[in-house]
């Protein structure tokens, strides 16, 4: 079995230029890869295109301090009241943008050192939680600021409850415009604003890819077959992100409140100055607000996303004559 500290090792051999086998041609830009990485950028696009309303939810809940919290279809009927049916739609082209590029970053890393570091030997779940989380971490550092364009979009032409934040409203003409004038007005590492939590929510998917590829291999291993069933690819998804979701959504309010940039008590202080200030003005409750809406949209939006992107992935793979791998017991 691959050990966690084997493949870091590794990876440490790598960049060191110590690893004299290394072939970075074969490794990093293959079609495999490339399969992986446009098939999980579909899939995203698809998943959070059907379930978009409750990322609009979630986004209002975490980030505007005067809502009240309610049941998911309660804010629903209350946005679509304030702005019409289109406000539960609004952003969707960046965040689109945005977790398009997000996932190509992902997938393709990710099954980058897989192909490296694990193809042809047995893998456990330590080995793909240390791999997830490196993975997501390249991801937040290359694509945070199109995740700070997307929420301050999200949020443009919304009916905020927080007066205060009413009044701070920017406008922007779409994704360039807004990274230009948040260099321009705000400097340029508030592109980066919320990394911090960012890097450590990395934890999510990592959590959720460790989940996710344990149950894969075991059913796969069940069944003797590469390719699983689409409810069978739901369902492990849904049980993936729901764990990943549940462990670190404290820590994902306080990455959309700094990414909205809306107060600049909170753009001062650090992720910790941020948690205990967030519950000294609003209570423990403040850092689970949304949590519902969250859980219903990351779950569904994380297990279709992944039935589309193991279905495109081994479609395409049957169209190159290529055959997937079992999982080894």
């Amino acid at each position: 079995m691959l050990s966690a500290s084997s493949v870091l090792n590794n990876i440490s051999a790598v960049l060191t230029g110590t690893d004299q086998d290394y072939s970075m041609t074969h490794s990093v830009f293959s079609y495999s890869n490339l399969v992986h990485a446009v098939s999980g950028a579909v899939g995203s696009v698809v998943a959070i295109t059907v379930f978009y309303p409750l990322d609009t939810v979630r986004t209002r809940l975490q980030i505007d301090d005067h809502r009240k919290a309610k049941h998911t279809h309660q804010i629903c009927a209350d946005i679509i009241k304030e702005e019409g049916i289109m406000g539960l739609y609004l952003g969707w082209f960046p965040v689109v943008t945005a977790l398009c590029c997000s996932n190509f970053v992902y997938f393709y890393t990710y099954n980058s050192l897989k192909t490296k570091f694990i193809q042809g030997k047995k893998s456990s779940a330590l080995t793909d939680l240390s791999l997830a989380f490196i993975s997501g971490v390249v991801n937040v550092l290359t694509t945070t600021p199109l995740w700070v364009a997307n929420t301050r979009l999200k949020l443009q032409g919304a009916k905020l409850h927080t007066k205060v934040y009413e009044e701070a409203e920017r406008k922007y003409d779409g994704i360039l415009d807004c990274l230009m004038k948040i260099v321009k007005q705000e400097g340029f590492w508030s592109l980066w604003n919320g990394t911090a939590p960012s890097i450590l929510l990395a934890a999510n998917p990592a959590i959720h890819f460790m989940v996710y590829e344990s149950l894969k291999r075991y059913f796969q291993r069940i069944f003797n077959t590469s390719e699983l069933s689409g409810l069978l690819y739901f369902v492990i998804g849904a049980i993936a992100k729901s764990i990943a979701t549940s462990s670190t959504y404290p820590l994902q309010v306080i990455q959309s409140r700094l990414r909205a940039g809306l107060s600049k008590a909170e753009k001062a202080q650090s992720m910790i100055q941020n948690i205990l200030y967030l519950v000294k003005q609003q209570g423990i409750g403040a850092l689970y607000k949304g949590m519902e809406a969250k859980l219903l949209q990351t779950v569904l939006t994380a297990a279709l996303m992944f039935l589309a992107y193991e279905k495109i992935a081994a479609f395409t793979f049957r169209l190159m004559g290529m055959q997937i791998p079992i999982a080894k017991p």
